[in-house]
């Protein structure tokens, strides 16, 4: 084992004089994928796999250096074969990647296109959707709220009732009416718009959630997990508003704190700058409002 060793690291000293730019820029490349692939699997269920796959790996690194040669056969075998393995267990998480690869956001770059609605139609739709969730929060009516983002939503939009329209918080309050036939599903919103609403949601299989968690924030953190999309979700039972982003889920959020986190990740900042928050805190003077969220 010791010659083993001291072989490897000759032979790594005699490899660094021929190391020219292409080959760092090669290297480079290489720990950027690994880095966005671990990132992209970390805060799923595939975690405990990937984990498992690396100790997999060590073992079979052990064995090799401790010449047990029938273990070490076992392991190299099971590696080879693996690969097929890891395509159908890491089969989501890679469908996610290569949506994000090829999501509207990048493809509308690449072509020159304008990316969405503009920063003063996005604030308007946060600003109502945060005053409905508010609102919502107080009567204990349950909502779900998906924020589309680079990954195209299509194939969950089609499960519900296309409704194509402006957002306003009368219109939420109305689909989420407990007695309305759409309040039981997910709304999506589009490019600062109502796309469907009463659509059917993944449910995530993360165990790690907590047991008081019910159907309605299980679907938000699925939703999350199998797309970049920000999901809002209002309990029904106590009223909690909470954000799913990435398989993670922020829970019993203000709304003032609620409004900051939309502004953040759907627009860029915490809130407009400028005329932006100007134009917002005008249109919500008028309801007593002083540019926060207010009840109308």
């Amino acid at each position: 084992m010791k010659e083993k060793i001291l072989e490897f690291f000759e032979n790594l000293k005699g490899t660094f004089p021929t190391i020219g730019p292409m080959d760092i820029l090669d290297i480079l490349l290489v720990a950027g994928i690994i880095f966005y692939v671990v990132y992209l699997i970390w805060n799923t269920s595939a975690k405990r796999i990937a984990w498992a796959i690396v100790i997999l790996l060590l073992v079979t690194l052990i064995t090799d250096l401790l010449n047990l040669h029938t273990v070490n056969y076992l392991l190299d075998r099971i590696l080879q074969l693996g690969f097929v393995a890891l395509v159908i267990v890491f089969q989501p998480e890679l469908r996610r990647l290569l949506e994000r690869i090829g999501g509207k956001s990048t493809v509308k770059g690449l072509i020159g296109l304008a990316n969405g609605p503009s920063e003063v139609e996005s604030a308007e739709a946060i600003n109502q959707i945060v005053q409905a969730c508010e609102i919502m929060s107080e009567e204990r009516v349950g909502a779900l709220i998906v924020f589309e983002r680079s990954n195209s939503l299509e194939q969950i939009a089609v499960t519900g009732t296309k409704v194509d329209a402006e957002v306003s918080q009368e219109l939420i309050r109305n689909i989420f009416f407990p007695k309305a036939s759409l309040h039981d599903g997910a709304m999506i919103v589009r490019d600062g718009r109502i796309e469907a609403a009463g659509c059917v949601l993944p449910l995530s299989e993360n165990r790690s959630l907590s047991t008081d968690l019910g159907t309605r924030h299980r679907a938000g953190v699925g939703m999350s997990e199998s797309s970049d999309a920000l999901v809002v979700i209002v309990s029904e039972e106590t009223g909690a508003i909470s954000v799913a982003e990435e398989g993670m889920l922020k829970r019993h959020l203000a709304a003032k704190t609620l409004q900051k986190l939309l502004y953040q990740k759907l627009i860029g900042d915490e809130r407009p700058r400028g005329g932006v928050f100007d134009i917002i805190k005008n249109r919500t003077r008028g309801k007593g409002g002083d540019g926060n969220v207010t009840k109308s």
